[in-house]
């Protein structure tokens, strides 16, 4: 498949955060884009304005009569009408890793793996590098707050650039163009990419719905390191227990929060709400660094990235300036209002891990507080591979209002509720409520720090929540 030739692309799912990002890339270098989603939303009105013509009816007549590529994502069955119609004229038909895969392909990629962090540490890695005046394009799982898109672009060669082009600025190490890109383990889509650099944050059991086991998962981390380029570098996390695959030469180094490692960091301490530490690498340690985002887990994701900075040759003084001027990512430990009688924070948290840092961090930001956690479980089989970890942490709020399941591209499961998620839940003050219901209820508990929690549609509640409590 040469991109290069491609005139038109049509996205089949194209409201997806991944989706929308490749969108993206490909209307920025002069491709007419058009999609499909099931329904509206915020991200596909903006991608509208933007010009991307999109539908949200399942109406073969509104697909565009001449297509060169359509990008798949398995969210979309493919018994919808417009899968089947697209393959019945031969068009090819890609998952989105596949194009992901075939585009970074050309460039330094950065790839970030793992079960947690993904998103947050590849938008920092982008920050970094824009920062630091590097040319690059990043294909991210969340709206960055610096720059309010999901791709992020600085200085990348005009779309008239042919592939040779692209090659010869890419065999200049001197000037690479880098490619910083989630590297997903959902349906092993990470298998489609070459990184030069890649990031292992953990590997906790999830998306059992596809791999048979723990191990299976862990097997299969284990083979997205055998695809780093020869002469690349794995940083991977202290403690996680996978043994990288030894069929290709790389560096391996490891990060951690502030436990002795090749990354990590020390001196930490907390003063109005900001981080100050000092950032430990293989060759000194550099005074002085400030985050701008809360939370110990934060800390942790920004010594993953500032490592990527360190080995791409990024000067400390950049480093320091990304590090404190980063902002986040929107659903990311989202701060969306903050007074002196009331605290709201959204997150997308949808894996007990997550929720745990989570609300540890609002613990450790508020103590003393009383915490009210809004959670909608992310698919029926999540919910029933891991309802006794669900159980326990959120256990841990003060106050548990959980929303029915959202599930995304599966099918109900016998016996598997919110209803019996709510009953494992130990606590005296837990209810079950409908996404129509929340802010009713919320207006009548006043809670002190509100927490919505999850990946599904309770996004949708976010700004009709602030808009409640703004005022």
């Amino acid at each position: 498949m040469d991109l290069n030739q491609i005139k038109s692309v049509y996205f089949l799912g194209i409201g997806g955060i991944g989706m929308s990002a490749l969108a993206r890339y490909f209307k920025r270098n002069g491709v007419n884009v058009t999609g499909y989603d099931k329904t509206s939303t915020p991200l596909t009105d903006q991608l509208i304005r933007e010009g991307i013509e999109i539908h949200f009816e399942e109406e073969t007549d509104l697909i565009p009569k001449e297509v060169d590529l359509v990008v798949w994502t398995p969210a979309v069955p493919k018994e919808h009408a417009g899968y089947q119609e697209l393959m019945q004229q031969g068009i090819p038909i890609k998952k989105r890793s596949e194009v992901l895969g075939e585009i970074t392909s050309q460039f330094t990629t950065i790839a970030v793996a793992g079960s947690h962090g993904k998103t947050t540490i590849s938008t920092f890695i982008a920050h970094i590098l824009r920062t630091a005046g590097k040319e690059l394009m990043a294909f991210l799982g969340g709206i960055s707050k610096n720059y309010g898109t999901n791709f992020v672009e600085f200085s990348v060669l005009s779309p008239q650039s042919s592939v040779t082009d692209h090659e010869s600025r890419i065999t200049d190490r001197k000037s690479p163009i880098y490619a910083v890109v989630e590297a997903d383990e959902y349906d092993r889509s990470f298998l489609q990419l070459s990184p030069d650099i890649a990031i292992i944050t953990s590997v906790d059991p999830d998306h059992l719905d596809i791999y048979d086991d723990h191990d299976q998962l862990i097997k299969t981390f284990t083979k997205f390191t055998g695809k780093i380029r020869k002469n690349g570098s794995l940083i991977m996390k202290k403690g996680i227990a996978i043994e990288p695959d030894d069929h290709v030469v790389y560096n391996r180094f490891t990060y951690a929060l502030n436990t002795e490692s090749n990354f990590f960091a020390k001196n930490i301490f907390i003063r109005e709400g900001l981080i100050y530490f000092d950032f430990v690498t293989p060759t000194e340690t550099i005074p002085g660094f400030v985050l701008g985002m809360p939370g110990m887990f934060n800390l942790e994701n920004a010594i993953a990235a500032l490592a990527v900075g360190y080995l791409t040759g990024i000067e400390a003084a950049e480093l320091k300036s990304a590090a404190s001027s980063f902002q986040g990512v929107e659903r990311r430990f989202d701060i969306r209002i903050r007074r002196k009688d009331f605290i709201y924070i959204d997150d997308y948290a949808h894996h007990p891990e997550e929720l745990n840092a989570c609300i540890q961090a609002v613990r450790e930001l508020y103590p003393g507080r009383q915490i009210t956690g809004v959670f909608q479980p992310h698919l029926y089989s999540r919910t029933r591979d891991l309802e006794d970890d669900f159980a326990a942490v959120l256990s841990n709020l003060d106050n548990m209002i959980l929303l029915e399941i959202y599930p995304a591209r599966e099918q109900p499961i016998p016996g598997v509720s919110s209803e019996m998620l709510l009953a494992k839940i130990d606590s005296n003050h837990k209810q079950l409520c409908s996404n129509k219901e929340l802010i009713g209820i919320l207006e009548q508990q006043r809670p002190e720090v509100l927490l919505t929690l999850g990946a599904g549609d309770i996004a949708k509640l976010v700004e009709p929540i602030t808009d409640a409590f703004s005022t």
